[in-house]
């Protein structure tokens, strides 16, 4: 059985989140959903995620999942909302562990603060079955830009996180603390040895030079045939010395510190303080 999959885009910060379901239970996952955030004022606001209760209301399906592919650098998970409105449990790779253990010491997070993924409702272990109502799906460690990348892998599609982008945008950076660039060659080679008609879905899009419209859909053929990174032919050599390169390039993402300090807690606020209110850090100097 393969799932019908409805896309959400939020143009803000180009991020495709994903209700994933199927029409005998009804039972749906909710991939990498977004909480809308203004940078200048600090102010959260849920009109992405509600976008997604809609739906799901609409289409009576039921949430089993609320699923993240890692912890993202940006934008924040809506994940803890979307449970209080649909119910589902949140679910990301086991390795979130060592995502915290990492961010832990660069947010001087507070002292109980677990570093043992116990914010999330479940950690998916690599290669580990379980269900989307009558869909059968499985999970793939896929670390490199992050420790903790996971994909997704459900019928005849799966949802890659940042690992890829279109053929021709390329790779995700592996230049984040834990990231590894070697290790993302390694984890990419294992999509593209999945079936060559297996559906790709991606977490972002940015438009590459020439193309006039954001897509996120492709197949494992097509990121084969065509990928400007990382096509058949391109030696892990060739791959690290690329992506080194241009990750030295790129500036840091705009979200990243208020992202991650959410993210690494399940899409969690902190704790607010003795005045009820709040705070993210901003680590001066060291990213």
């Amino acid at each position: 059985m393969n799932p019908d999959i409805k896309a959400f885009f939020d143009e803000t910060t180009n991020t495709v989140s994903y209700v994933v379901s199927e029409t005998k239970t009804y039972g749906c996952a909710i991939i990498d959903s977004v909480l809308d955030y203004d940078y200048k004022s600090g102010r959260s606001a849920t009109e992405s995620a509600d976008r997604i209760v809609a739906y799901v209301r609409q289409k009576g399906l039921s949430t089993e999942w609320i699923l993240e592919t890692h912890a993202h650098a940006d934008h924040l998970s809506a994940a803890p909302y979307l449970q209080e409105q649909l119910g589902g449990r949140i679910g990301i790779g086991e390795h979130i562990k060592d995502v915290q253990r990492i961010f832990k010491k660069i947010f001087h997070a507070e002292e109980s603060f677990c570093t043992d993924g116990s914010q999330f409702d479940h950690l998916f272990q690599d290669g580990e079955d379980f269900h989307i109502g009558g869909l059968h799906a499985k999970t793939i460690h896929t670390p490199g830009h992050t420790p903790a990348c996971l994909t997704y892998l459900v019928g005849d599609t799966a949802f890659v996180g940042d690992t890829l982008f279109m053929p021709d945008y390329g790779t995700a950076r592996a230049d984040f603390p834990g990231g590894d660039a070697r290790i993302l060659y390694r984890s990419i080679r294992k999509l593209l040895s999945l079936p060559r008609d297996t559906r790709l879905f991606m977490c972002h899009d940015y438009k590459a030079p020439g193309r006039d419209d954001y897509a996120w859909e492709t197949t494992v053929a097509a990121e084969q045939d065509s990928n400007v990174h990382v096509h058949k032919g391109v030696s892990e050599e060739e791959f690290v010395k690329m992506r080194r390169a241009r990750d030295k390039t790129l500036p840091m993402p705009t979200l990243i510190l208020p992202s991650v300090q959410v993210n690494m807690r399940a899409g969690h606020f902190p704790p607010a303080e003795e005045n009820g209110v709040c705070y993210l850090k901003i680590p001066l100097n060291l990213l």
